[in-house]
């Protein structure tokens, strides 16, 4: 019995470091050119129309890490990253990630347009008010956050970047992983 306990409780340790192992820390988002917030902060929940004309919800998601990205088809920079975004997600999206993809104040078909030239597969939402834009402070675009499968931001960015290089990828296999 004293041995069966032994061995439940040294896998118990075995399985909690390497859950430790997994957390992606500030000062790792940091170097990746990702900010953290200071303090937990909850995504704030927002409802828009996807390219179907269906409603999505941000909270739709919630229990798989999201890629929150503002965008426009006219954006230079986005242009640059969408496509190594569909990369990213196709290699993670069976593990859980999810991308979601904001238009800011664009007419429907110029966004369709765009997502079937760049062959993009993940959520496209419009926002064509503005609103959910400016409550997530997107003044500059692309802005990008990302946000844990609980619904708390984890860190954002403003600018392009390419998320299918070794180091974003490393990045995601761990905050998948968690």
């Amino acid at each position: 019995m004293r041995k069966s306990l032994i061995f439940v409780l040294a896998g118990l340790i075995v399985l909690a470091a390497s859950a430790y192992a997994t957390t992606v820390t500030a000062e790792e988002f940091r170097r990746m050119g990702l900010q953290p917030p200071k303090q937990r902060v909850e995504s704030i929940d927002f409802e828009l129309q996807d390219l179907s004309g269906a409603t999505r919800r941000l909270s739709d998601f919630n229990g798989k890490v999201v890629f929150l990205n503002f965008w426009a088809t006219w954006c230079g920079p986005c242009r640059f990253e969408m496509p190594s975004m569909e990369k990213l997600y196709q290699r993670f999206k069976a593990k859980g990630l999810e991308i979601v993809a904001v238009n800011l104040q664009e007419d429907r078909d110029s966004v369709e347009h765009f997502v079937e030239e760049y062959e993009l597969s993940f959520s496209v939402l419009l926002d064509t008010t503005g609103r959910v834009g400016a409550t997530y402070g997107a003044r500059s675009i692309p802005t990008t956050y990302i946000v844990d499968r609980d619904g708390s931001v984890l860190a954002g960015t403003i600018g392009t970047r390419e998320w299918d290089t070794e180091e974003y990828i490393r990045l995601f296999e761990k905050l998948l992983a968690e």
